[in-house]
């Protein structure tokens, strides 16, 4: 056995005795019950959205040797026991997030109430729980946190659990609010050498789904499980923790207000008024990006840190809807990159399941993703483009001018003898540094696997 599986075993030793002492257990059954009391009864069929289930993934050993990795399942209230002890006692893997949804997806756009806000802390020993501790319950001051509702153990670090007194109603704008208060607080909890070992913060969708209680660690072999460690709580409690005003959740807000009436909406912006209320196209509207945007995306590939690995995949796809990419293309790219990033390193290994989960936020919904967004997710600077109001176009063309005056006739190509790939590569970037992979390519005439290796 490795030193760093007997270090984590060590870790999760420390904490369970610590949580034991100075809480009570809760047994995955129970966990679940208090978490999601309203979920329906089989055979109940809801004619509106008053009804939302849990949904969870559960690992099925039926499914064992083929491409199928999780099955989904809803979480009524009447079978809840024998379903328990059947997919997720025990079960190596198993996913569920603290919120309920409509239909049978678990996806972002399904969610349809809050119960939980969860956080994840990764690779936590004695001495950051005992931090943490130090921390959780004092009032809103630097660095001191909620108190949680229950801390649950994933196996190498820590689950935080705040049940709501009442479900959060997840209209569209309350999701957005919701994101912006998570990665408040994520930033507020997470701490290197504080209240974990990681050096990255992690930021996560409040879509993310947590190992269920009860079933077990995969990786290290141990069980998760729960301590109930507060009372539930208010959003004006978990509000009045956030660092920024602008980060909190406001529910007498659930839409954005328009400052315009209709007939002001249809002179002021009439391509909108005929999109969205003459057609009823309410859609996020799709920019025309060139694929340079993805391009330049694949070359940040080497800042891409150990926690932050999935989220790149995940953006590449967003990158790729937005920028028009093919699918196949996309893929193509994706396990490409997947060699590299798989090196990275962490404690926890890249897997090629991570790519067809990436794949699937190759969805139109991702459109409108901020780059905000993506710097949170994978913790890559962005700097927008400046190009001093000028159009691509525009800006080209000037940036060809200015090359030809310092390299007249092609002189930028020359050298003694020929020139490597590396050197032609390098030099062309440094003369051209908007072009994208394929006009780089194309003009020096090597593939484009060359051109990623030397950018």
């Amino acid at each position: 056995m490795s030193n760093g599986i007997v270090d984590k075993k060590k870790n999760y030793k420390e904490v369970a005795d610590i949580l034991k002492f100075h809480y009570p257990e809760v047994e995955g059954e129970e966990f679940y019950k208090y978490l999601f009391p309203n979920n329906q009864l089989k055979g109940e069929k809801s004619v509106d959205y008053a009804k939302p289930n849990s949904i969870y993934l559960y690992k099925d050993p039926k499914d064992e040797g083929t491409e199928r990795k999780l099955r989904r399942r809803i979480m009524l209230k009447d079978t809840w026991q024998e379903d328990y002890k059947s997919y997720v006692e025990g079960n190596p893997m198993t996913l569920c997030s603290g919120l309920s949804y409509r239909g049978m997806k678990n996806r972002l756009e399904n969610a349809q109430q809050m119960n939980a806000l969860v956080f994840d802390l990764d690779s936590v020993g004695k001495n950051e729980l005992m931090n943490l501790f130090s921390r959780i319950g004092k009032k809103p001051a630097l660095r001191t946190l909620p108190q949680p509702t229950f801390i649950v153990m994933s196996g190498t670090g820590l689950h935080l659990y705040y049940v709501f007194e009442g479900p959060v109603v997840l209209y569209p704008n309350i999701k957005l609010q919701m994101k912006s208060l998570k990665y408040d607080l994520t930033f507020r909890m997470w701490e290197y050498g504080g209240t974990t070992q990681e050096k990255q913060i992690q930021y996560q969708s409040i879509n993310q789904g947590f190992r269920m209680v009860g079933s077990v660690n995969d990786k290290y072999n141990l069980p998760v499980k729960a301590f109930k460690t507060g009372d539930k709580v208010t959003l004006e409690y978990m509000n009045s923790y956030a660092d920024e005003e602008e980060n909190k959740v406001d529910i007498n807000r659930p839409f954005r207000p328009t400052q315009y009436t209709l007939e002001e909406a249809e002179e002021k912006f009439p391509e909108w008024y005929e999109r969205v209320v003459v057609k009823g196209d309410e859609r996020p509207k799709r920019w025309d990006i060139k694929r340079d945007l993805y391009d330049w995306w694949l070359r940040q590939s080497y800042r891409a840190k150990g926690g932050h690995r999935y989220y790149f995949l995940m953006c590449m796809a967003i990158y790729a809807v937005k920028c028009n990419i093919p699918k196949k293309e996309l893929r193509e790219d994706m396990y490409r990159i997947f060699e590299e990033l798989k090196e990275v390193e962490h404690n926890h290994p890249l897997e090629k399941d991570d790519i067809k989960s990436a794949l699937e936020t190759y969805d139109r919904q991702y459109y409108n993703f901020t780059i905000h967004d993506i710097v949170k997710l994978t913790d890559i600077p962005i700097e927008r483009n400046k190009r001093n109001y000028r159009k691509q176009e525009d800006h080209l063309r000037r940036a060809r001018a200015v090359q030809e005056i310092d390299y007249p006739d092609g002189k930028w190509r020359e050298g003694n003898g020929r020139p490597s790939k590396e050197k032609l590569v390098k030099e062309y970037i440094k003369i051209n540094p908007d072009h994208s992979p394929t006009e780089i390519a194309r003009a020096l005439n090597v593939s484009r696997p060359t051109v990623y290796k030397y950018l």
